[in-house]
């Protein structure tokens, strides 16, 4: 199927063209002519799925005759409205809004917190149409009385599970009662709790349920591998793989705020541009690290599994777990970050001994084994991890580090070897 034969007008499938999309993803393929024929949606899809074009299209296909070039506010009332649970998840999704309607006289505008709110305000007295926006931020301005709500025809929840988890549940049943009753509604969510179904049995009437993929999925085309290592040599080994395999545009993920300043840190001291990104810093912090990211003028950018909710980077090759996260659904969540769109992947771990433990959930939620490669000099030991067993095979070779305070090659040569195992399946509960 192409884009032209869902039934969207020339200045969309040009500003498609332009962006270069072939053809629509699964959920697109799914959601846009449902959500044409006007029924309300409640679909499962994760990060990556191309959703935010899901929902978008429809949008703009409908409000597209009412588009006005008047400059008068009253031609440009909101009349959808996407509410999205993270500034950066707004601030793309709009961004996304403004590629489609490029061609089109629709205005869209994103409110966030984290920012002075009155320099959202003259924007919203001139009008738009497509509001985007993070629950609390769009409260404030409800308080302030300096939007208006009442022809809103179309709502949008993306990410609702995250949201949820968030705690903005008071505030979305607050948001739903200040909306017109006669309206559309669009619900994306990449797991299904209890809460998220009571939601939507509150908001939605009769929906679609559409779903592309199963929650714990990964993607085929994402190479997953392990290195276990010990624990005083972890933060060496991330250098060493970044160095000696010169991966650039890497995602790294850690357990905490102060673990992700202090690798940054680290990483900024062994020469690797890097750049933290979570929830302890300012906004202006935050857009200026992705930023500097998405340019590459940082190649490493160290997030916290909260402060990574919402980012949607093109392209990105390598998504690394420094710390090995205690939720295995987090872990389908970060490596969802590579791979996208048919892209090839790569998902790298880094287990020490004292987090073996959570691997067998990992492993139990994707369905499969993760193959680990245990790399010369970093390793915990064999007799450190829990069922060994020798390879039967060379394993792929991996090179010793290079020293980072010299750049001269060294005079002797390095024994490069690795030996490849793999854990067990985790015993059938």
């Amino acid at each position: 199927m192409a884009f032209t034969d869902l039934g969207l007008r020339p200045e969309i499938l040009n500003a498609l063209t332009d962006l270069g999309y072939k053809e629509p993803s699964p959920i697109q393929e799914a959601v846009i002519p449902v959500a044409l024929a006007g029924h309300d949606v409640l679909a499962a899809a994760q990060t990556g799925t191309g959703k935010t074009a899901g929902f978008a299209l429809p949008i703009i296909e409908k409000l597209a005759p009412m588009a006005s070039t008047s400059t008068s506010p009253a031609r440009h009332p909101i009349r959808a409205l996407i509410l999205a649970p993270t500034r950066e998840l707004a601030i793309q999704v709009e961004e996304s809004i403004k590629a489609y309607t490029k061609y089109l006289p629709l205005r869209s505008l994103c409110v966030y917190g984290g920012v002075n709110i009155d320099t959202q305000i003259p924007i919203l007295k001139t009008g738009v149409e497509i509001l985007v926006a993070t629950p609390g931020r769009l409260l404030d301005h409800v308080q302030n009385k300096t939007l208006q709500l009442s022809q809103v025809s179309m709502l949008v929840l993306d990410e609702a599970d995250r949201m949820l988890d968030m705690g903005f549940m008071p505030d979305l049943k607050r948001i739903v009662s200040l909306l017109p009753a006669q309206r559309q509604n669009l619900m994306f969510s990449a797991t299904f709790p209890q809460e998220i179904e009571s939601l939507a049995r509150t908001i939605l009437k009769d929906p679609q349920r559409i779903e592309v993929a199963r929650r714990n999925a990964t993607a085929e085309n994402v190479t997953q591998v392990l290195h276990p290592v010990h624990h005083e040599k972890k933060r060496s080994l991330l250098i060493h793989l970044i160095r000696s395999r010169k991966l650039n545009q890497v995602l790294v993920f850690t357990g905490t705020k102060l673990g992700a300043n202090r690798l940054a840190n680290e990483l900024n001291k062994s020469g690797i541009h890097a750049a933290a990104i979570h929830g302890d810093k300012t906004q202006g912090e935050r857009i200026k690290a992705l930023d500097d990211f998405k340019s590459g003028e940082v190649g490493v950018l160290v997030a916290t599994d909260v402060a990574a909710r919402g980012l949607d980077i093109s392209a990105l090759p390598y998504v690394i777990n420094f710390d090995l996260p205690h939720n295995a659904e987090d872990y389908v969540h970060r490596i969802g970050r590579t791979g996208r769109a048919g892209a090839s992947g790569e998902a790298i771990s880094l287990m020490t001994e004292d987090e073996a433990r959570y691997l067998k959930d990992i492993e139990k939620l994707i369905g499969k084994t993760i193959e680990q490669i245990l790399v010369p000099g970093y390793s915990p030991g064999a007799a450190q991890v829990p069922d060994y067993r020798p390879p039967a095979a060379p394993a792929p070779v991996i090179p010793r580090p290079v020293p980072v305070t010299s750049s001269a090659p060294s005079k002797r040569p390095t024994k490069q070897v690795a030996a490849l195992f793999r854990m067990p399946p985790p015993p059938q509960e």
